[in-house]
């Protein structure tokens, strides 16, 4: 029994199929989501989520955060913005998380929005640069 996969991103829907398991990277952890699965809504945290087919990872792509929806059946991954792991540029990368760096450096801790906000955008940065150099897929099996 396969789960239905929707990966949504704010312009479109990128992706919907059936997979084995998908990995996706909530704020507590990540997390392995297969068919007859808990209901769940989670938020999520920059990171990869991983696409599982014949126990094997055949796709990942790099969120910077949203919310993933998980029923029995589905899992509906809102992404506020995503982009293929292959895709990612290692040197805009290392730009977004020094720019990140810099914000967190500066924000005022009085102030709990902002130093959240600013916290979620170093980790998410920090996660793009990581996924950057991650491992081959093909190293990664069930």
């Amino acid at each position: 029994m396969p789960l239905a996969l929707e990966i949504i991103s704010p312009e479109r829907l990128l992706l919907a199929r059936d997979v084995d398991m998908v990995v996706i990277p909530g704020t507590e952890g990540d997390l392995g989501i297969l068919p007859s699965h808990a209901k769940v809504v989670t938020s999520l945290r920059g990171g990869l989520v991983d696409i599982y087919e014949s126990g094997k990872i055949t796709d990942r792509f790099f969120v910077t955060g949203g919310f993933a929806e998980v029923t029995e059946s589905r899992c509906s991954v809102l992404a506020d913005e995503i982009i293929r792991q292959a895709a990612i540029d290692t040197v805009a990368a290392q730009a977004k998380l020094a720019e990140a760096k810099a914000a967190f450096d500066a924000v005022d801790t009085q102030d709990t929005d902002a130093y959240r906000e600013a916290s979620d955008k170093l980790i998410s940065a920090q996660a793009m640069v990581d996924s950057a150099v991650a491992a081959p897929a093909q190293a990664d099996t069930i």
